[in-house]
């Protein structure tokens, strides 16, 4: 039964985490514009021990995207690389001891810079961070039995859809509008309709 808690809360949970010998993989879910990349940061700043991992590192390139057609839905599941995604999880499960470096999502670039992160070994919460991370279809359910606790971002609708707009406001209306209704809403509306039930909710706005 998923819980309520609030930021105090959240950070105390995950602090204990942090300690003993035992590494953890912690879920940071929500739809886009649900601010879990500033709520990451938060978290990061208060634990000392913690580290991140992005899903957003495993987007696939513009130009493989552009070949199979998918280039306007990128941010979709199927615009992620899902299987290295979860090897990358399992390689961090593993905790033996050596140094990960993971990739991470260059927004000004629009693309994933490979080994652009380090996760040190001695790292004993891992905050994993991403839309997609309780999708309940096939591939994405099965990142489920990796995390320790899951976390899902709570937001009011017309709140996501004010910053889902905001993205796009230095772009042509015809633009925006088509980003906005064509691709940010469809992937809003997945994560909010078909994700598995969170160990906690966390209102954030």
């Amino acid at each position: 039964m998923t819980q309520a808690i609030d930021l105090a809360g959240l950070q105390q949970r995950l602090a204990l985490l942090t300690q003993g010998t035992q590494r953890h993989l912690v879920a940071l879910a929500g739809p886009p514009g649900a601010g879990k990349s500033h709520l990451s940061d938060a978290l990061l700043a208060a634990l000392p021990g913690a580290a991140l991992l992005p899903m957003d590192g495993y987007h696939l390139d513009d130009g493989l995207l552009a070949a199979r057609g998918e280039l306007a839905r990128k941010g979709a599941p199927q615009t992620f690389d899902l299987d290295g995604f979860a090897v990358m999880l399992d390689r961090l499960a593993a905790d033996d001891g050596r140094e990960v470096l993971v990739p991470v999502f260059d927004r000004r670039l629009e693309i994933s810079r490979a080994a652009a992160r380090e996760i040190a070994p001695e790292a004993r919460l891992i905050l994993v961070e991403g839309n997609y991370l309780l999708l309940d279809r096939p591939g994405w359910r099965d990142l489920h039995r990796r995390f320790a606790l899951t976390v899902m971002l709570d937001v009011p609708e017309p709140v996501l859809r004010a910053r889902l707009a905001a993205r796009w406001r230095d772009l042509p209306a015809d633009q925006a509008r088509a980003k906005l209704e064509g691709n940010d809403l469809p992937n809003m509306e997945l994560v909010l309709s078909a994700s598995r039930p969170a160990d906690l909710m966390l209102t954030n706005v």
